[in-house]
């Protein structure tokens, strides 16, 4: 089961006592100070899996806890560290604090990690208070408690272009055609209840990463449908395929007006990203949609058959080569 959010509790390990303690060995009736310091309590980690396409098991754990450190002990004996716990989480995953809703991480690279709570100090014992103006210190602190908090983890796919589209517009029949991936394909709304991935290669050496989302309807941006549920997994891709039935009942560019609309609605940034308007169904069409007046707007109309494949190829190639240009973009924008 594709699950993109949980809600836990996170609580890290409080640190161990120190301890007043003095030797007291034969001979050595008035001994120094011995008490240990104690140990650290175990923070917990988030830490990026690249295996992980799920928030899952995450889910269904909602709590997770580290352990605290020991005490201190005499003969200068130091507590151990409390052991931390690491929760694997996918590339992708957005961690917020659930009381306020601020961003706390954003985990996207492979083995990126976050702190989400951090242990306690362990407490001094007495033989750290040793000075030669107070030799036989009575003095010891406690550990510090660990952190705790309520987080939220989002996970947003990481993917280089979506599809875009109303129930039944081809997008997954697209994707199955294009890529490995299966998912369900049907001649009905709302087919689709969850995100897909594939990857999807365009050349001999070169490939890139579609995300199909659950087709939109008016008003997705204010939850009807599926809502918003799904939208997030859009916004990290640098492409935007708009796909568009044209046998439908409404005109197509009636279609993309809206589908652009919920977007803007939802995330005005989303309409800043680059976008290509794909016309499926092309094996069943009565007759050629006009489309004058979108690409007097400045915009690309191609037109595909993904169940008969006509089309496909140059579709890839075309994607293909835009996804290379935002991705040398990009890079030379880190560069600076």
């Amino acid at each position: 089961m594709f699950i993109d959010y949980a809600r836990i509790t996170v609580r890290a390990g409080g640190g161990g006592h120190g301890l007043i303690a003095f030797r007291r060995e034969r001979y050595l009736p008035k001994g120094g100070p011995c008490g240990g310091n104690g140990g650290h309590g175990g923070d917990v980690i988030l830490k990026v899996d690249a295996q992980l396409t799920t928030l899952h098991d995450i889910h269904y754990n909602r709590i997770y806890r580290a352990k605290r450190g020991q005490h201190g002990a005499g003969a200068d004996k130091h507590g151990r560290n409390g052991a931390g716990v690491t929760i694997p989480v996918p590339p992708g995953t957005i961690v917020k604090d659930a009381g306020s809703g601020e961003l706390l991480a954003d985990l996207v690279e492979a083995d990126a990690q976050f702190v989400a709570a951090k242990g306690g100090a362990g407490g001094f014992g007495n033989a750290h208070f040793k000075t030669p103006r107070n030799r036989s210190p009575r003095e010891a602190t406690d550990g510090r408690p660990g952190e705790e908090r309520d987080i939220e983890l989002e996970l947003k796919l990481l993917a280089d272009v979506g599809l875009v589209g109303f129930p039944n517009a081809g997008k997954s029949t697209l994707l199955s055609r294009v890529s490995a991936a299966h998912p369900k394909v049907s001649d009905y709304p709302f087919t689709t209840l969850q995100p897909h991935l594939g990857i999807v290669k365009w050349s001999d050496y070169k490939s890139f990463v579609m995300a199909d989302i659950p087709g939109l309807i008016e008003g997705a941006s204010a939850g009807k449908g599926l809502g918003t549920q799904f939208l997030r997994h859009i916004e990290r891709t640098g492409l935007l395929l708009y796909l568009i039935d044209p046998t439908g009942e409404q005109p197509v560019e009636e279609q993309f007006s809206v589908l652009k609309g919920e977007l803007a609605t939802y995330a005005d940034y989303l309409t800043e990203r680059e976008l290509l308007i794909v016309l499926t169904k092309r094996d069943i069409w009565a007759a050629a949609p006009d489309t004058i007046e979108l690409e007097e707007q400045g915009h690309s109309v191609m037109s595909i058959s993904a169940v008969t494949g006509l089309g496909v190829e140059q579709l890839l190639l075309t994607v293909g080569s835009a996804v290379e240009q935002f991705k040398r973009q990009r890079e030379a924008e880190e560069t600076f």
